[in-house]
């Protein structure tokens, strides 16, 4: 069976995060594999954008690299990713945001690792540190150093023992706001857009309560097509999109080979009636 694709994906990550390909062997990747259009949108940092930028324009087909970030937000109680695309990624209030949430990515680093080594494991900040390469750290660095010591088969039934919510290496966080990050992403010259929305454990009238709140404040696109929703979950966020007026994203959320159900450019097409984020900056 064939898979759908698109020569957009507008959600995909680097070594300068979680990924496990560096910038620039992400773009030749997104460049072999046929793209035209890749958006790097690191967790919570920008650090990656000047290598993946200059590879784009060393490969031997076209391929535009927009300037992204995935940053952190706690709503209502409630972990959200906002991705913002087409950014300056060197704008100071927007980078020193993203500074107060590394900390933060930091300080639950610590206490992760403090909890999991509990369950029988030592020295676990300092190894999962060198699987970040000494960067950000994250919860799939903590994943991939769980599979290394044989707790789990891969990384996606590590989250499911250990990394959410009511298992043993779980630690909540305090994110950034909604109304400061889409602030951030507005004075960095960007469009603020609305995750993988039917990843969230949310219920759709609560969902709709945070599309109320993004819209008044500002936001203007939802990630209708990901990598992580379903066909129906498309057809369902691409009905969201167009009664709220929200431009369409479409991403991936692409990590590397460890995250094997993920693959740049494995999208089905924007859902009919759908007008697609890149018409803002085209």
């Amino acid at each position: 069976m064939t898979k759908p694709f698109s020569p957009i994906d507008l959600h995909a990550h680097s070594t300068a995060s979680d990924g496990s390909l560096s910038p620039l062997e992400l773009v030749q990747r997104a460049a072999k594999r046929g793209l035209h259009t890749l958006a790097l949108t690191d967790h919570d940092t920008t650090a990656g954008i000047a290598e993946a930028q200059a590879g784009a324009l060393q490969q031997n087909t076209p391929l535009q690299l927009i300037a992204g970030v995935e940053i952190s937000v706690t709503w209502n109680n409630q972990t959200l990713h906002i991705v913002g695309l087409n950014i300056d990624p060197e704008h100071t209030e927007l980078q020193a945001g993203l500074q107060q949430i590394r900390a933060e990515r930091e300080l639950r680093a610590h206490k992760m690792a403090e909890k999991l080594e509990k369950t029988g494991l030592k020295d676990v900040y300092q190894s999962v540190k060198a699987f970040a390469g000494g960067g950000l750290i994250s919860r799939t660095h903590f994943a991939h150093y769980l599979v290394e010591q044989g707790r789990a088969s891969h990384v996606r039934k590590v989250f499911q023992r250990y990394l959410v919510a009511g298992k043993p290496g779980y630690v909540g966080a305090q994110w950034a706001t909604l109304e400061e990050t889409l602030h951030w992403i507005k004075q960095a010259g960007g469009i603020a857009v609305i995750a993988h929305p039917a990843r969230y454990k949310i219920t759709r009238t609560r969902l709709k309560k945070l599309l109320d709140a993004f819209k008044a404040l500002g936001g203007q696109g939802l990630e209708v097509v990901s990598g992580s929703h379903s066909l129906d979950d498309n057809f369902q966020m691409a009905q969201l999109a167009q009664y709220y007026d929200l431009l369409a994203s479409m991403g991936s959320d692409y990590h590397g080979a460890a995250h094997f159900w993920l693959e740049l450019g494995v999208l089905p097409a924007l859902p009919a009636g759908c007008r697609g984020v890149w018409e803002a900056w085209s």
